[in-house]
């Protein structure tokens, strides 16, 4: 067969692969969320639906996809039925470009672990396509034709701009230290680093930077205490008010997706992304342990949803430009000068 063929039919199979592994993950972290948020609020969950509860999130599919939509009448219609798509689809988009392994020999062709790991503007790839979910959500708000959805999708677009530079300029860090936008290098650099392998990864070197990144993911995947565009009780579920059905599920799946997104990024970015023991010798444990550090993060978001309450919006704002902007900027200081004191040892 043709080898342009063979690669697309590849790519094909990848992306499908990866697109049904984050519709299911999406899925069982909504329970992962109810199931851990009870024990740590010393509830039960859900426990009726299947063992255990096990088959809760496909009852919630079955119910939204049935259940009834209902339009505004005065809403702009195209624009209201490409938010939901325009929040959901890049969250899927930007995991194309993390890589999952290194390589592996399959029916006598090299194959990576990856869709397009090697692609080298990789970071920017990720900030650009990111940034897209911002028009989906103020949009949302203002095609409803409703003055609360309005506001919400504006408060929102507000507080991810603004989240936006401190989560771009944590990724100066890593990229100072590898050299490279690939992630795929990045990820190579840690592991080529000497000593064992948790040693070796940038949250060691870069400890602060890490700790911005997540905070400005929590901000930008709309995550408590930053869940402002839906405070309830001030905006009534704001930007997706008017929402319902299966156009309402997509915003949620967008979250939860981007959720798993962020945690990837972030385990490529500090922890070594699939890096892990006997990883040389058995590439296919990095899938795994990428899947254990994404799981690991995924459990923080929901323990600091449990634990913490929601920021006044004034407050948010402040903390954003006050604290992690210029938190990220000494990021970057402190890698130039990671640099250099390696560079001098």
């Amino acid at each position: 067969m043709n080898e342009t063929l063979l690669l697309i039919l590849e790519w094909t199979i990848k992306g499908g692969l990866l697109a049904f592994v984050l519709a299911t993950g999406f899925a069982y972290t909504t329970f992962y969320e109810r199931k851990w948020a009870a024990r740590l609020q010393i509830r039960i969950g859900p426990n009726r639906t299947g063992p255990g509860g096990w088959l809760q999130p496909a009852a919630d599919g079955v119910k939204l996809f049935f259940k009834e939509e209902f339009t505004p009448a005065n809403a702009y219609k195209l624009a209201f039925n490409l938010a939901p798509i325009l929040t959901m689809v890049p969250a899927i988009v930007i995991m194309a470009v993390i890589p999952w392994g290194s390589e592996i020999e399959l029916f006598g062709r090299i194959i990576p672990l990856g869709i397009s790991n090697e692609l080298n503007v990789g970071v920017l790839f990720l900030l650009s396509v990111a940034s897209i979910s911002v028009y989906g959500i103020v949009l949302a708000g203002w095609s409803s034709n409703n003055k609360y959805a309005m506001l919400g999708g504006l408060r929102s677009t507000a507080q991810m701009i603004s989240y936006e530079l401190a989560l771009g300029l944590s990724f100066v860090g890593p990229i100072m230290l590898a050299g490279s936008l690939n992630l795929a290098d990045i990820v190579r650099a840690q592991m080529a680093a000497g000593g064992w392998f948790f040693t070796k990864w940038y949250v060691i070197y870069l400890p602060l930077a890490a700790v911005v990144f997540y905070i400005a993911a929590l901000a930008e995947v709309n995550r408590s205490p930053f869940d402002m565009p839906e405070a309830e009780q001030e905006l009534t579920a704001g930007y997706h008010t008017e929402y319902s059905g299966m156009k309402f599920s997509l915003f949620f799946m967008g979250e939860y997706i981007k959720m798993i997104a962020v945690s990837a990024i972030c385990a490529t970015l500090f922890f070594g992304g699939y890096d892990g023991p006997f990883v040389d010798s058995y590439p296919l444990l990095g899938p795994l342990y990428l899947g254990i550090k994404i799981f690991i993060s995924l459990g923080l978001m929901i323990w600091i949803r449990a634990a913490m309450p929601r920021l006044r919006y004034d407050r948010l704002m402040s903390f954003g430009w006050k604290v992690m902007l210029p938190l990220s900027l000494l990021n970057v200081v402190w890698a130039a000068a990671v640099i250099i004191f390696f560079n001098a040892g």
